[in-house]
C-alpha cells in the first residue's frame, strides 16, 4: 500500500494522467484528513476551485491543494513528535497512566479527524495548517470558553456522530468537533444545555 509521500509524488508527476493524479490526492486523504475524508476533500476543492467530481482538474490546482495538505501534515507531525517527548518525560517521572488529554490524542492517531467535521459541507475556511496551529495552541495553553479555531462561543453537544467519539461538543460556527480538553467545564455544561434547548424547541 502506497504511503502519503509516494502518493504525493504521483500528484506532482506531470507524466501521470490527470485522473491518476486526482485519485492519488484522494488517496492521500486516507492517510491524513484533519476534518475526515469527505470534509477535507470538500475543503480542498472549495479553497482551490476544483470541481469535486471533475476527473481531469487543472494540475496546478491539484498541486496547490496538495501543498496545503502537506503543510498541515507537517504541523501535525511536529506536534506528534513533541507529544511523544512529553509522554516519555511523564513516564520517566512515574506518570504511567494517560489523562483525558491523552485519551483525545489516542483517538486522532495519524491526524485523521483531528478537527472532525461531521457535516462534510461545514468546515473551517482557513487553511488547514492555520486551523491545526490554533487547535494545538489551545491544547497547550489550557481550556477556554469558545471554539479554538473560529472563536465561536455557541457550541452544541451532539450525539450519533460518524466518528469516535460518537458524541461531543460541536462548534456551530465552523463545524468541528471541539476536543473536550480545550473547553472549560462550564463551556461543556453550556453545550449540553444548548442541546437540551435545541431538542425542546422542536418537541
Amino acid at each position: 500500500m502506497a504511503g502519503f509521500r509516494s502518493l504525493a509524488r504521483q500528484v506532482r508527476d506531470p507524466r501521470c494522467d490527470l485522473a491518476l493524479r486526482r485519485y492519488s490526492l484522494r488517496k492521500c486523504l486516507e492517510r491524513f484528513a484533519p476534518y475526515g475524508h469527505r470534509a477535507t476533500w470538500d475543503h480542498l476543492c472549495s479553497r482551490h476551485r476544483i470541481e469535486p467530481e471533475d476527473r481531469a482538474p487543472d494540475p496546478a490546482r491539484l498541486v496547490a491543494a496538495l501543498d496545503e495538505l502537506e503543510e498541515a501534515r507537517a504541523v501535525w507531525l511536529a506536534y506528534e513528535v513533541e507529544f511523544a517527548r512529553r509522554r516519555k518525560r511523564e513516564k520517566h517521572d512515574g506518570l504511567r497512566r494517560p489523562g483525558s488529554f491523552d485519551d483525545w490524542h489516542r483517538r486522532t492517531w495519524g491526524g485523521f479527524g483531528v478537527a472532525w467535521c461531521d457535516d462534510p459541507s461545514v468546515h473551517p475556511v482557513a487553511p488547514l495548517g492555520d486551523v491545526l496551529r490554533r487547535l494545538i495552541s489551545a491544547l497547550e495553553s489550557g481550556p477556554g470558553a469558545g471554539c479554538p479555531v473560529c472563536a465561536e462561543s455557541e457550541i452544541v453537544w451532539e450525539q450519533g456522530l460518524a466518528h469516535d467519539p460518537w458524541f461531543g461538543p460541536v462548534c456551530t460556527g465552523c463545524g468541528i468537533l471541539v476536543p473536550q480538553p480545550v473547553l472549560t467545564p462550564e463551556a461543556l455544561a453550556e453545550s449540553k444545555r444548548a442541546r437540551r434547548r435545541e431538542l425542546a424547541s422542536v418537541a
